[in-house]
């Protein structure tokens, strides 16, 4: 066990250390000067072309096999928001001080662009499985992408097989198990604490009990398939995230007067607590790579740019245009970081848990319950009770989320029937994660969520010179109004017939 542990801190800091960071940030520069700050360039415009259609023109299905853009966009974000936009950032914040907040600004930024070019790349290489479905994500971009060319269709095909085998490990533990334990424990400690915890097979029998309950839940969701789970998705999400964002609100404004000292503390401390003062250089250079490097793993670990888990999703829209896809992954990074992380950083900044002026957590303070303490120390007992509901909505659609991304990357992998029997031992091993005690799996399974991000990276900076070719395509027609000829497919048969559609107006 020694020896497992060892060697998987050993990966996982070549995955998320230095190397890992730095291959995601600077993909993440290079998208964003590739395609001229698009994010920020024509941020009216993608504003327009997501939140903007929402209840309109998003809604409209123009294709039997597809989601609508909304759907997808609901469906991708149920993996996406999830515990990282709470107890991650109150993490960031105690490890790497409340300069990590900026930090987890400029992941999201560069993200943006991460996540709009794995979309982009998944719907410009996506094609129609067996059951008339729409099948996209990494492995297709690197198989047909990269493989297609010179001497890479090897190294094309290979990558493509790894990314499925990350995939498909971590989205048993991180995606499933590591989730549901979480909620088992906050239910325990929540409204269990109080019983006499007797044992089954090892486990308090409470413990089974939860896990059954889910258990039973997510298979009534998961096994009506993907469509039942858009349909959960589309009104789950905005439900959930709408209620967190409305409590963060509540909070922020009883503690108003703490505001300019949180954003002061936040710009102050990016560069390294100002308490270091007078010590040692090399302290403060450590401190400071610390900071930085909380903030943006973070920031990745909740927006999840960079790992091409979501693009397996948006593949699924009934949109033609890659790029109107792309739109939504930074749609998607933005709500998730830019909103509800940040406003997560501020009700916790504001607390009093932090001492703003040296940036030093207060003693006492535990980061992994330190939103609920702060939200029951001025609401009380209802205030930790919603804190501990919205973190099982949270924990659960990414357990929903996940599931979908084992099941295709299965299926890329072995085939649609395989395919649904991963899901059946998706659904079984949820009750072995409300039942587990051990923090192993869930360390692994974050190292495996790293090395998914290094193939699909590898893909995407290889293919920056399509990504430069479908973004400028895209601005002269439908920005500039030029006559020409919309790039939508790697596949002649399917370019022709959503050409068709786009030139008809029905895109």
């Amino acid at each position: 066990m020694e020896t497992i542990i060892r060697i998987n801190d050993t990966v996982n800091a070549f995955a998320w250390g230095t190397f890992g960071l730095s291959l995601l940030l600077g993909t993440g520069l290079i998208c964003t000067l590739i395609t001229g700050v698009f994010q920020l360039r024509y941020i009216r415009h993608w504003i327009k072309k997501t939140f903007g259609i929402m209840n309109g023109e998003g809604r409209i299905i123009n294709d039997a096999g597809a989601l609508s853009q909304y759907r997808a966009f609901c469906t991708a974000l149920c993996a996406t928001i999830g515990t990282g936009n709470i107890a991650g950032v109150s993490t960031a914040i105690c490890v790497g001080g409340p300069g990590a907040v900026l930090w987890m600004w400029v992941a999201a930024i560069l993200g943006m662009m991460v996540k709009y070019s794995e979309n982009v790349l998944g719907m410009f290489y996506r094609r129609r499985n067996s059951e008339g479905a729409w099948s996209g994500g990494p492995m297709f971009y690197l198989q047909d992408g990269l493989g297609s060319l010179k001497h890479c269709k090897t190294l094309g095909r290979a990558l493509g097989i790894m990314f499925c085998i990350f995939t498909m490990l971590a989205s048993f533990g991180i995606g499933n198990m590591g989730q549901i334990n979480k909620i088992t424990i906050n239910f325990e400690t929540t409204f269990f604490h109080n019983m006499n915890h007797d044992l089954f097979l090892g486990a308090p029998k409470v413990n089974w009990m939860i896990g059954v309950c889910l258990m039973v839940v997510a298979a009534i969701i998961i096994l009506g398939g993907f469509r039942r789970l858009s349909y959960v998705s589309e009104k789950l999400i905005p439900f959930m995230s709408i209620a967190y964002i409305m409590g963060c609100f509540v909070m922020i404004m009883l503690h108003f007067s703490e505001i300019p000292a949180v954003f002061s503390a936040i710009f102050r401390f990016a560069l390294g607590p100002g308490a270091v003062k007078g010590g040692a250089a090399g302290t403060a250079v450590q401190m400071a790579f610390n900071t930085i490097k909380n903030g943006c793993k973070r920031g990745v670990f909740s927006n999840e740019a960079g790992l091409g888990s979501s693009v397996m999703v948006h593949s699924n829209s009934c949109v033609r245009e890659p790029v109107k896809q792309g739109m939504w992954g930074i749609a998607e990074v933005f709500l998730d970081t830019i909103v509800i992380c940040t406003m997560t950083a501020v009700v916790v900044l504001s607390s009093g848990a932090i001492d703003l002026s040296t940036g030093i957590v207060k003693e006492g303070v535990n980061d992994s319950t330190l939103v609920a303490q702060a939200f029951g120390k001025d609401l009380g007992a209802p205030g930790e009770l919603f804190v501990v509901l919205i973190i099982t909505l949270f924990a659960f659609t990414t357990v929903m989320g996940w599931s979908y991304y084992g099941a295709k990357v299965t299926e890329y992998l072995l085939g649609v029937t395989c395919g649904r029997i991963y899901r059946l031992i998706f659904i079984g091993l949820i009750i072995f994660g409300a039942v587990m005690e051990s923090n192993l799996a869930w360390d692994i399974s974050d190292t495996f969520n790293g090395l998914m991000m290094i193939p699909n990276l590898i893909g995407i900076i290889a293919l920056t010179p399509l990504i430069i070719r479908l973004t400028r395509n895209y601005i002269d027609r439908r920005i500039k109004n030029e006559k020409i000829e919309p790039m939508l497919s790697f596949d002649p048969d399917i370019q022709k017939d959503a050409a068709k559609a786009v030139r008809a107006g029905k895109d």
